[in-house]
């Protein structure tokens, strides 16, 4: 490969990472001592997007370091689903 090739590969992957679609999920969480719940919309790693696995291991870190349990993800979603989950989210819109 030459090096102009090699330049115009590395800076097309770079390009091409970039411009990934922003993903998120809705979850539900809980927390004991008095019991709480809460419905939350969340924006997720690039790594996680497209993995329920991931998704709900990246969840559940945030939402534990904030003394919450995850209970599951609901749904993964593109921007177009933010505004219809955003009323029902209230403060936990994209908080965690």
């Amino acid at each position: 490969m030459t090096y102009r090739a090699i330049l115009f590969a590395v800076l097309f992957g770079i390009g091409a990472s970039g411009a990934q679609a922003a993903c998120y999920a809705d979850y539900k969480a809980k927390q004991d001592g008095p019991l709480k719940l809460h419905y939350g919309v969340a924006k997720l790693p690039n790594s996680a997007c497209g993995d329920r696995k991931a998704a709900e291991t990246v969840l559940a870190g945030r939402l534990s370091n904030a003394g919450w349990t995850l209970l599951r993800v609901v749904s993964m979603f593109d921007e177009s689903g933010l505004d219809k989950r955003r009323e029902s989210a209230g403060r936990f819109y994209l908080k965690y």
